[in-house]
C-alpha cells in the first residue's frame, strides 16, 4: 500500500500560484495491481520536494478554503436583511429549516480540508528546494510559506470555532478537533471534540508563530542594510529579499494579518457566548485588539473615509493608492455580479438583498440621538429626513435618486414597476421591504447585458473600523467607557467618539456641529450598559452586510428570532401626500435556547462516536 496524491491542477487566484487539489482525490490508498491509476496521473509525496510548486500547491490549497465570503449572504439571515429569491438557503434557514443536517452556515467541511493541506505541508516544508541556489533564499523562502501556513490555520480554526464552537449536554464549552498533523490511511479518524480553550490556545500559538516567521507586511526595501540579520547573515541582498517579503506578495498572510486574528479570537472566545469557559478574559481580548491599533499609531491611524471605503474608486483598482482602512483585502476581477444581484429592477438588478425596517431604525438621527428618544426631531411622516448619514450610504430609500434614476419603492404606481406590490410576476426582483441595498455596489457599473460596464471591486476580510470596535467592545466591558488602565492612550469612549464623528453625527440639518455636541454619546458614556448597547449598533452599522452580524447576534447571546419589518408607502393620488406604514415581512423561527451554538454536522457525530454534538441539536 502507498499513498498517493492525485491530480493537481494549476490555478492562477490572487496574484499567486494556486493549485486546487479535489478532496476526493486527495488520499488514495492503492493496492499496486488493481487500483493504481496510470503513473501519469500519479505523484508520490516524495516528488514535491524537488518541485516547489507542487509542495506549493498544498499551501494554496488552504488559501482556496479561506472562509471569507465575497458578496453580501448571511445578513439575509439575521433583522438586517431578508432575501426577495424563495430558495435563497438562508432565508429557508432562518424560517424554520436550520438543522444539523441542513447548515448553509457550516464550516466543517471546508475548513478541515483546508487544515488537512496545511499539516500535510508543514510536515513537508522544511526539505522542500524553494531555491536550491542560494541558501539565504531557501530560508526566507521556507519562513514565509511556514508562517503563511501558521496563519491560515489559525484562521480556519477560529472559523470552526465561530460556527461549530457549543456546549455538549456533559456541560462542557467544546471546540473542534484539534489536527495538527496531517491524516492519512492509518489514522484514527473517531477524534473527540477538543475544549473550546483548548481550541483558543491553538490559535494563539499559530498566530504566533506566523508572526514569529513573516514581515508585520509586504513592502520592498531599497538597501542591503534594512535586511534582517538573520538573512543577512546568510548572504541576502535586497533584491532577493524583496523577491521574497516584498510588494509583489500582497494580499498574502503577513504578521499584521496573523495579529488581528489573534484579537479575533480574542474577542469571540471574551463574548458572553462563550467566556464562561474559554479562558479569556476582556481585558486579554482589549490589549490584543490595542496591539494591532498601536501599529497605526492608535486613533492617529484612524481613516477619515474607513465608513464609505466602498465608495473610493480610485483606490479599489489593484495597483490603486493604499486603503488605509485595509487592513487585508480580497482583490476581485472586473466584475458587476454584485450590482445585478442588488440593484433595483429599474437598473437591470434582481433586488436579492432587502435592508429591513429593523435596520433603519437602528440609524439615529443626524444629532446623535435615537428615533426613539422623544427629543430626537424624527418624524414618522418624513421618516428619512435629518437622519444618520450612513443610512443614504448604505440603504436605497423610496424616492432616492441614483444612478440618474429615481427609485420608487412605495405601492403606488411608477415608470418603474419596482413597487412591493408588484408580488405576483416581480417578487423576485423587486424589494420585499421597501428598500435596496446600496453598500459594497459601484453605481459606475451597469448590469444591462446589452450595455454592460463592469468595474473592479475588493472584499475586506480585515478592516481597521472592525478592530477599533473589538477593542471598544472589550474595554467597555473590562474596564468601562472612560477607563484606559493600561495606558494605549484611547477609550472605548474614545473610539466611539471618532466613528459617530467621521459618520457626522451631533450636527444639525446642515451638517453644523451642535453646540451640546453629542449628547447621546456623553449620556452612554456615564453608563456601562448603556455604552455596549451603543457599541453594538455601531458595529452593527458600520460593519452592515458584510456577513458579521449573525455571528455577533449569537456571541452576544442576542434573540436571533425578531420578526423583520418594512414600511409600506402609499400615496394619496389627489394630495401626492405619503403614508408610511411598518408591517411584518417575515416571522424568524430561530430557538435561542440552543441555537446560538451552530450544530456539528449529523453525518459525523452518526459515523464517530467520540464526537459529541452541541446540546438541544
Amino acid at each position: 500500500m502507498k499513498i498517493m496524491i492525485t491530480k493537481i491542477y494549476n490555478k492562477v487566484a490572487v496574484g499567486v500560484f494556486t493549485l486546487l487539489l479535489p478532496l476526493s482525490a486527495f488520499l488514495f490508498i492503492s493496492c499496486e495491481d488493481m487500483f493504481e491509476p496510470a503513473d501519469e496521473n500519479n505523484r508520490p509525496e516524495d516528488a514535491m520536494y524537488e518541485e516547489s510548486k507542487y509542495a506549493h500547491g498544498l499551501l494554496m490549497y488552504g488559501y482556496d478554503r479561506l472562509p471569507y465570503i465575497t458578496t453580501t449572504q448571511t445578513d439575509v439571515a439575521t433583522d438586517d436583511a431578508v432575501s426577495n429569491l424563495n430558495s435563497n438557503a438562508y432565508l429557508i434557514m432562518a424560517t424554520g429549516s436550520w438543522a444539523s443536517d441542513n447548515n448553509p452556515m457550516s464550516q466543517w467541511n471546508s475548513c478541515k480540508d483546508g487544515i488537512q493541506y496545511i499539516n500535510l505541508f508543514l510536515a513537508k516544508v522544511d526539505n522542500v528546494k524553494w531555491a536550491p541556489s542560494a541558501a539565504s533564499k531557501q530560508q526566507m523562502f521556507t519562513d514565509r510559506l511556514k508562517g503563511e501556513a501558521y496563519g491560515l490555520r489559525a484562521i480556519l480554526y477560529y472559523y470552526l470555532l465561530m460556527a461549530h464552537g457549543g456546549y455538549a449536554d456533559d456541560g462542557v464549552l467544546y471546540g473542534v478537533p484539534l489536527l495538527t498533523t496531517a491524516e492519512d490511511g492509518s489514522s484514527d479518524f473517531n477524534q473527540p471534540r477538543a475544549k473550546f480553550s483548548e481550541c483558543v490556545q491553538r490559535c494563539y500559538a499559530d498566530c504566533d508563530s506566523a508572526m514569529a516567521l513573516l514581515p508585520f507586511d509586504y513592502t520592498d526595501i531599497s538597501n542591503n542594510d534594512e535586511i534582517p540579520a538573520k538573512y543577512k547573515a546568510l548572504g541576502a541582498n535586497y533584491s532577493n529579499y524583496n523577491l521574497v517579503f516584498g510588494a509583489k506578495s500582497k494580499g498574502l498572510v503577513s504578521a499584521k494579518v496573523a495579529e488581528a486574528v489573534k484579537a479575533q479570537v480574542a474577542l469571540l472566545a471574551a463574548s458572553p457566548a462563550f467566556r464562561e469557559q474559554s479562558g479569556v478574559t476582556s481585558e486579554e481580548a482589549a490589549k490584543l485588539c490595542a496591539n494591532v491599533l498601536n501599529r497605526i499609531g492608535g486613533l492617529e491611524g484612524f481613516d477619515p473615509t474607513g465608513n464609505i471605503w466602498y465608495k473610493n474608486k480610485s483606490k479599489l483598482e489593484p495597483n490603486g493608492a493604499e486603503m488605509p482602512e485595509m487592513l487585508w483585502r480580497e482583490d476581485r476581477h472586473k466584475n458587476a455580479s454584485q450590482e445585478k444581484d442588488n440593484f433595483p429592477p429599474s437598473l437591470y438588478g434582481l433586488g436579492r438583498v432587502n435592508p429591513t425596517q429593523n435596520f433603519v431604525d437602528a440609524f439615529p438621527m443626524r444629532n446623535g440621538l435615537p428615533i426613539s428618544d422623544p427629543n430626537s426631531g424624527y418624524d414618522p411622516k418624513n421618516p428619512y429626513a435629518n437622519r444618520d448619514p450612513r443610512l443614504a450610504d448604505d440603504v436605497l430609500c423610496n424616492g432616492v435618486t441614483f444612478r440618474k434614476t429615481e427609485i420608487i419603492t412605495g405601492t403606488y404606481p411608477n415608470a418603474n414597476n419596482e413597487t412591493m406590490d408588484n408580488i405576483n410576476d416581480q417578487r423576485e426582483k423587486s424589494t420585499r421591504t421597501g428598500y435596496y441595498l446600496l453598500k459594497l455596489l459601484r453605481d459606475d457599473v451597469s448590469p444591462n447585458s446589452s450595455s454592460l460596464i463592469e468595474q473592479q471591486h475588493i472584499y475586506p476580510r480585515i478592516r481597521y473600523t472592525e478592530i477599533f470596535l473589538a477593542y471598544a467592545e472589550a474595554a467597555n466591558d473590562a474596564w468601562g467607557p472612560k477607563s484606559d488602565p493600561t495606558g494605549v492612550g484611547f477609550t472605548a469612549y474614545d473610539v466611539i467618539k471618532a466613528i459617530r464623528v467621521r459618520a457626522g453625527l451631533g450636527k444639525n440639518e446642515y451638517g453644523m456641529p451642535l453646540p451640546e455636541g453629542d449628547v447621546f454619546l456623553d449620556e452612554c458614556a456615564s453608563d456601562q450598559a448603556k455604552m455596549t448597547s451603543l457599541i453594538r449598533n455601531e458595529r452593527r452599522l458600520e460593519l452592515c452586510f458584510e456577513n458579521k452580524r449573525f455571528w455577533d447576534l449569537r456571541r452576544w447571546l442576542m434573540p436571533l428570532d425578531e420578526s423583520v419589518k418594512g414600511m409600506r408607502i402609499d400615496r394619496n393620488d389627489d394630495t401626492n401626500e405619503l403614508t408610511y406604514t411598518i408591517f411584518n415581512v417575515e416571522d424568524r423561527k430561530f430557538d435561542n435556547s440552543y441555537q446560538m451554538y451552530g450544530p456539528i454536522p449529523k453525518e459525523e457525530v452518526l459515523k464517530w462516536s467520540n464526537l459529541k454534538q452541541n446540546k438541544g441539536w
